[in-house]
């Protein structure tokens, strides 16, 4: 995986006061102490719905995923933290890469989420899913022509191609996915392919491909679904307007189905508090818990029996790439390799 933010380093100073926020760390008490790097301010409903059913108090510290990473590592045995919750298997397979998790397995999370989104020994339990689509301008582009990620290198797409930097961990997990299914040579072919293809050098997040899409600066981009999705549920006329200009494909249906990568959650190692911590991951993959993944931040439920939000099931159901996130979070270091090698910036 890439190497921490540098400024990370800053944060376990920074922050070394909050640690006084948190009880003293006695296994006895009802609370969970939790690092989040959901930026989601609404997930305070989920510490609430939590604390109702159980009486277990949660507290939280947020900050990015490299701050917390960075905090864990400089707090060792004597971190109060009992969870992470961070997004992107990538980023949880790091976590587990620097032996900061403990293996977790309950019968609960098992019967709540699919293998392919959970660490095959416990270490993460994937909480909510995101599918990688491809979006695309209506009156530009005939969906027929691109039905799976690899046609993105076909020259039929010179300078109309729209994507983020390949420092971002959605497109690095992406790009691990189509290694595990193509090898590295193909790989590497297709991602020269997508470079050369572009409508202008990466920047911005999901959204502000989707506004380029819809604005004619290129005529495809790769995103996330519930980027997608929250134009398209928009309040604000401005933004429906722009979803409604864009047509979404679910590639690879024909073939290994569309790439998923998620939001997860693991008990750090040292965890002070553990029987709270997997308390708290198994209330996260419940229907009701779900429901607030799905109607709330607009992600698919992982818990197969929790429908999507009507605006995910408008766009139709899709079949999932079923690779466990597991192996395309460790071939990160390869992907990540083959689009330097390729020039993604």
């Amino acid at each position: 995986m890439p190497t921490l933010d540098r400024r990370s380093a800053l944060f376990g100073f920074t922050c070394a006061a909050a640690l006084a926020a948190f009880p003293a760390a006695r296994a006895q008490e009802r609370i969970v102490n939790v690092y989040n790097a959901r930026h989601y301010g609404s997930d305070e409903i989920l510490w609430k719905g939590f604390t109702s059913q159980t009486g277990i108090r949660v507290n939280v510290v947020e900050g990015t995923h490299d701050e917390l990473i960075q905090r864990l590592i400089a707090e060792g045995e004597h971190s109060p933290a009992d969870v992470l919750i961070t997004v992107d298997a990538g980023r949880l397979a790091f976590a587990a890469a620097k032996g900061l998790l403990q293996p977790v397995t309950t019968p609960r999370l098992e019967q709540n989420v699919p293998a392919h989104l959970r660490h095959p020994e416990g270490l993460w339990w994937g909480l909510a899913m995101r599918a990688r689509i491809l979006v695309y301008a209506r009156d530009r582009v005939d969906p027929a022509r691109l039905q799976r990620y690899e046609d993105l290198a076909d020259p039929q797409w010179r300078g109309r191609v729209l994507v983020r930097s390949s420092t971002n961990i959605y497109n690095i997990s992406l790009v691990g996915a189509i290694l595990a299914a193509n090898g590295p040579e193909k790989t590497e072919e297709w991602c020269r392919g997508l470079v050369a293809n572009l409508a202008r050098p990466p920047q911005g997040g999901d959204t502000d491909q989707i506004e380029a899409v819809a604005a004619g600066v290129g005529d495809v981009a790769i995103v996330n679904s519930y980027y997608f999705a929250r134009l398209l549920a928009s309040e604000k006329p401005e933004q429906r307007a722009i979803a409604e200009k864009i047509g979404v494909v679910f590639p690879n249906q024909n073939d290994r189905g569309t790439h998923v990568n998620i939001s997860g959650g693991a008990v750090i190692r040292h965890a002070p508090h553990r029987d709270n911590a997997v308390a708290l991951l198994e209330y996260l993959v419940t229907p009701e818990a779900q429901r607030y993944f799905a109607d709330v931040s607009l992600e698919y439920p992982v818990n197969p029996e929790v429908p999507p939000h009507p605006v995910l099931q408008q766009l139709g159901s899709f079949r999932q790439d079923t690779l466990s996130a597991a192996r395309y979070a460790e071939l990160a270091d390869q992907a990540v390799r083959i689009m330097d090698r390729c020039g993604w910036r």
